[in-house]
């Protein structure tokens, strides 16, 4: 079916929706047309005017999309607000339930040929596959929520875009990640489309791969432009998502009550939405200030609170990021074994394709507590993985530190050179932190 069906169809329509009304062609003609034009359309032989259209929709009491397209324009409203419904659920952290909710209304649109609810209903999708560490079937939703919206402007394309950068960024591929967001601010930037909900969310979705691929300044840059942005912005889950991403450049630079106080800011509003999972990742960041801060009680208690909660709603993927986080601070409070069997727990649901950056921490830790226990080999082992790990992500400051580790390793057991090796090694990537795989910056809001 097409957006706007045939003359011959049209015509069709008429004729049924007039009959039924019990109205003849002089009727319905009058007062602006005559009987004449109406048995011509009738008969499919000329497509009505705009002008026309809203005299037929007025007489037969319909609505255009419905006379245009055979659409009741009930349903369509009705689909409307079982899509909302679906995002309530969403917000809610219940994923699997939402899914299927979109999963419906995705096959009643597409049968209708509705594309803009066929597009949110893949978006919704797609952010439901993110959820549950779906990254493939997420990023699929995304590319065909994108394809659906090709022919509108870039600031309606920009949840899916964004969506499939995060699927990207999730599974590992930072400059990928980078490079479709950059580009995205870029084009807006450049061609004057300032929307501030696009910009913002955009902005906030750059600053989590710019920190993990060592690009700090770019991430203080990107957080500034975000808290610029965010009293224009009409969305507060978006203000609610840059405070939350804002944190991590303000502990890069060591402002961790800042960083505290951005968060609380977003799990308040957070807490306003009901996007539940959304608010155990504020925990999480909340866990990791504390960590950062030293306070490795409270760090405990955070990341224990947003274990508990991600878990109750299957969010698979961050629920074994968010165990990483809490392996490390357990480690650091004397419960080697107790992290140990954390980490060993989760690595089946992390890897290359899927978490390598939580994936790598996890070998990371382990490969510490291995040489806590003077098992060299074991303790290399881990280092090995997760330094690959981390250069197939590009991320530049924790290659850096894995390098030396590694070195400290390998020099402790007796291999002088390939100590050295790793030293040079975590040297190149230390000199300049993000630059060997950033291009130019893109344009700047007019801010």
């Amino acid at each position: 079916m097409s957006e706007r069906d045939d003359p011959v169809t049209i015509g069709r329509r008429v004729q049924q929706l007039r009959t039924a009304r019990g109205l003849t062609q002089k009727q319905l003609a009058e007062p602006a047309y005559t009987p004449a034009y109406i048995s011509t359309l009738e008969a499919g032989r000329v497509r009505p005017s705009d002008d026309a259209l809203r005299h037929l929709c007025d007489r037969l009491g319909v609505g255009s999309d419905e006379l245009t397209t055979g659409r009741p324009a009930r349903l369509v409203t009705g689909l409307r607000l079982r899509l909302t419904e679906a995002q309530r659920t969403l917000a809610g952290g219940a994923a699997e339930a939402a899914a299927e909710q979109y999963a419906v209304l995705l096959s009643e649109a597409e049968s209708l040929d509705l594309a803009e609810v066929s597009a949110a209903a893949l978006l919704g999708l797609g952010e439901c596959a993110l959820e549950t560490g779906a990254l493939e079937e997420g990023r699929r939703c995304f590319e065909r929520a994108e394809e659906l919206c090709g022919d509108q402007p870039l600031p309606a394309r920009v949840p899916a875009l964004r969506g499939r950068a995060v699927s990207h960024y999730l599974a590992g591929e930072l400059r990928y990640s980078v490079y479709l967001l950059e580009s995205a601010i870029d084009e807006l930037n450049r061609g004057g489309l300032h929307d501030p909900d696009a910009l913002l969310l955009l902005y906030a979705s750059v600053i989590g791969p710019y920190m993990d691929m060592g690009a700090h300044a770019r991430a203080a840059q990107a957080a500034e432009f975000a808290l610029a942005l965010a009293p224009r912005a009409g969305d507060p889950a978006l203000v609610a998502r840059m405070h939350r991403s804002v944190a991590r450049t303000l502990l890069a630079e060591g402002r961790l009550a800042e960083a505290d106080a951005s968060l609380a800011k977003a799990a308040e509003l957070y807490r306003q939405l009901h996007l539940r999972t959304e608010l155990a990742n504020c925990h999480w960041m909340r866990g990791y200030v504390y960590a950062q801060n030293g306070r490795l009680e409270r760090a405990e208690e955070e990341l224990r609170q947003a274990l508990t909660m991600l878990s109750a709603r299957r969010a698979a993927l961050y629920s074994s990021q968010v165990t990483v986080e809490l392996a490390g601070v357990l480690h650091r409070r004397g419960t080697s074994e107790e992290a140990a069997a954390l980490l060993h727990g989760v690595l089946s649901d992390l890897g290359s394709e899927r978490g390598a950056l939580h994936a790598a921490a996890a070998h990371r830790l382990l490969g510490i507590i291995a040489e806590d226990a003077r098992d060299t080999d074991a303790a290399e082992e881990h280092y090995v993985r997760a330094l690959s790990l981390l250069e197939r992500a590009g991320a530049a400051g924790d290659l850096a530190d894995l390098c030396r580790l590694l070195g400290d390793l390998l020099r402790r057991t007796g291999r002088v050179e390939a100590a050295l090796d790793a030293y040079r090694t975590g040297l190149g990537h230390r000199t300049a932190p993000g630059t060997t795989t950033l291009g130019p910056a893109p344009a700047q809001p007019p801010l």
